[in-house]
């Protein structure tokens, strides 16, 4: 099937000016789902560099959460499909050829001119893309600019209603979202062939898709992201690498990781080349693990991922203590739910800013489409763990942000500077929380999605919540002024509103440092389904 790849030269032809030879060669892999593939691949290694673009984007995976949550609230259904052999429909940007080796049969020998998009040619993914991208302007899709595989339709559906269809692109992997999903997966059929029949979405990039009804609302369908599949399978691949060892995972792990373990603290020896590798790997395969929904374990990879270049044995075994922790707790999902939640307007406090930031005023996209289909809100919980790093003392920021009751953006991060105090530890946080809050805005604004008001942001320190809602509160740490002013300018525009949160109930806490058994199962029963 990869034929129309190639141009066959008679025996004894001359090859065309400008072209290079390369070699071709059969690639077995295994995806980050753990399904294995076997591709022909050129040796594009050996080419110059195009003079064309070779950049190929794919959806954003807070993109997917999004447009899973606006088919809930919107009442749209949503078909996945595979295009087959994607590659090999766009025409290849590069001059190469090829000599016909013995799996060519009787052409072996004759040169073989590459006219495809192969896999392994530098340019062949922007040239896909470049080729979907045309097919999917012919089907008046236009591409949002906060997010370029994002596609968008306006519609209208039978009850009049105005909304958004979408389609979501990553590579060859396709999502259609609208009342009627399958039209656009018969415009697409008549351009391409798909491997299957568009069915309802059952795995996308990993994750398993699920539809999910709540007792109280039996007839009305929300989607839902798990991990169990993949890390299943990854807990199984590492069993069989310690089995090798003699060794197996932990039974009991009721936390990622103990609370008195310190990874920069860790003086065991260092692992030698062939087990930093093996450690690389383990730490992707947790980081997938996190993308794919387990917000539980986010902190304890954010602080493992600093040890990639010299772990110790120490951060090898705190590596398969989350794995243990995993197969402990392996059915975790996470909901994109469109229902508000019920929000106590007393909580936030509203004050005058004239005087103060007299221009302050959100910054709304001139060329956003107009907004179609149901309002969504959002709610942000922000902390930081002051001083955290034992050996730095720089401060971790963790921050969980939902649209509606959909968690769609989590964040675990070590501080860039070191701060005296958890006051500018937390500010710093917040900043990063606003700076997260105004990109997400953009993008729901660009997707044609109606936002409700200003996002509720919620944090647990009160002085920090005192400087950032009160106008004649003045900042004594001048050295925090750039978070101050960033900060406060958000709420003056309306774009933010702050309130006190408990340490107790900050779902935020858990992205920040290691958590006891008890908070994290506050947090989890929160957060998961």
């Amino acid at each position: 099937n990869v034929d129309v790849a190639f141009e066959f030269l008679e025996v004894g032809a001359t090859i065309p000016i400008g072209y290079q030879k390369i070699p071709l060669h059969l690639i077995f892999d295994v995806k980050m789902d753990f399904t294995r593939k076997a591709r022909l691949v050129a040796g594009g290694h050996m080419t110059d560099t195009p003079s064309a673009i070779t950049y190929s984007s794919v959806v954003s995976r807070d993109s997917v959460r999004i447009a899973l949550m606006i088919a809930a609230l919107n009442d749209l259904d949503i078909l996945a499909a595979d295009i087959g052999n994607a590659y090999l429909n766009a025409e290849t940007r590069e001059k190469v050829y090829t000599i016909a080796g013995p799996e060519f049969g009787s052409r072996e020998g004759q040169v073989v001119i590459i006219r495809r998009a192969l896999y392994g040619l530098k340019s062949s993914g922007a040239a896909w893309r470049a080729h979907l991208a045309e097919s999917l302007h012919i089907l008046d899709c236009t591409s949002s600019l906060a997010d370029p595989d994002v596609w968008m339709r306006p519609a209208i559906k039978a009850n009049g209603e105005h909304y958004y269809e979408y389609v979501l692109v990553y590579v060859d992997d396709i999502l259609a979202i609208s009342a009627d999903p399958q039209d656009t997966m018969n415009s697409l059929a008549k351009l391409y062939r798909l491997k299957d029949a568009p069915s309802k979405p059952s795995k996308y990039l990993g994750a398993d898709f699920i539809e999910h009804y709540y007792p109280d609302a039996p007839t009305k369908r929300v989607w839902g992201m798990s991990s169990y599949q993949f890390v299943k399978e990854a807990i199984r691949v590492v069993e069989l690498e310690l089995d090798k060892v003699g060794k197996r995972l932990a039974t009991k792990a009721s936390i990622p990781m103990h609370t008195d373990y310190r990874p920069e603290l860790d003086v065991t020896p260092l692992l030698n080349a062939q087990q930093a590798n093996y450690y690389q790997e383990l730490i992707g395969i947790l980081r997938w693990a996190v993308e794919l929904g387990r917000i539980d374990i986010h902190t304890q990879v954010a602080m493992l991922s600093s040890y990639l270049v010299q772990p110790r044995v120490g951060h090898l075994d705190a590596v398969f203590r989350i794995f243990a922790y995993l197969k402990a707790h392996d059915r975790s999902k996470l909901v994109f739910d469109p229902s508000t939640p019920t929000i106590d307007e007393r909580r936030f406090t509203t004050y005058s800013w004239q005087d103060f930031y007299r221009d302050a005023k959100e910054a709304i996209p001139p060329n956003m489409p107009e907004p179609r289909g149901r309002a969504a809100e959002i709610h942000c919980f922000v902390d930081a763990d002051h001083a955290g790093d034992r050996v730095t003392r720089r401060s971790h920021t963790g921050i969980l942000i939902f649209i509606n009751r959909a968690p769609i953006i989590w964040y675990s991060k070590k501080q860039n500077t070191v701060e005296t105090s958890t006051f500018g530890s937390e500010f710093i946080a917040m900043k990063t929380a606003v700076e997260l809050l105004e990109a997400l805005r953009y993008k729901l604004r660009m997707f044609g999605i109606p936002i409700e008001g200003a996002a509720n942001v919620y944090c647990d320190n009160a002085s920090v919540v005192n400087n950032t809602t009160k106008p004649e509160s003045t900042l004594k740490k001048k050295h925090n002024a750039i978070a101050y002013h960033r900060v406060r300018e958000a709420v003056a525009a309306g774009t933010v509103r702050i309130a006190w949160e408990d340490g107790n109930t900050n779902l935020a806490d858990l992205l920040t440092k290691n958590v006891n058994r008890d908070k994290l199962t506050f947090c989890c029963r929160c957060i998961f389904a």
